[in-house]
């Protein structure tokens, strides 16, 4: 995979991730479910960033950024807390994988952009009940 390759999945990956946050989030309570809506707003901020960073990144190299889709499918259940942790917590290793060929198919500067957003990913899956990983997104 090219780099240029590996950079535009990454952020049709974010993308795809900014608009299930989103979704995600507003299924969630503030009130009842405080402490799954405060990391849900936390990974959409994040999400966010990444995207707007890899579209610079992108540009920079001359190319244009991949657009996103104009929808995305959304898990079947998203109504308990359990539930919208779960949608979350898939999305994170999805999104995991994506860094995780970003890494492999990066050098100098970029490369250690890739590892410490593939690092942030890991640490948001334990936030969502995931188990620790050796290599997140290696699998």
């Amino acid at each position: 995979m090219k780099t240029i390759d590996a950079l535009q999945a990454a952020l049709a990956g974010e993308h795809a991730a900014v608009y299930l946050t989103g979704v995600l989030g507003a299924q969630a309570s503030s009130s009842r479910q405080h402490a799954l809506y405060a990391v849900l707003v936390d990974a959409y901020r994040e999400h966010r960033r990444r995207r707007d960073e890899l579209t610079v990144f992108i540009h920079d190299l001359g190319a244009v950024p991949v657009a996103s889709d104009v929808t995305y499918d959304l898990p079947a259940q998203m109504t308990t807390a359990a539930e919208l942790n779960d949608a979350a917590l898939q999305l994170e290793r999805r999104i995991a994988k994506t860094y995780g060929q970003l890494v492999e198919n990066t050098a100098g500067a970029q490369r250690r952009w890739a590892l410490v957003a593939l690092n942030e990913v890991a640490v948001r899956q334990v936030e969502f009940r995931g188990t620790p990983e050796m290599f997140p997104g290696s699998h």
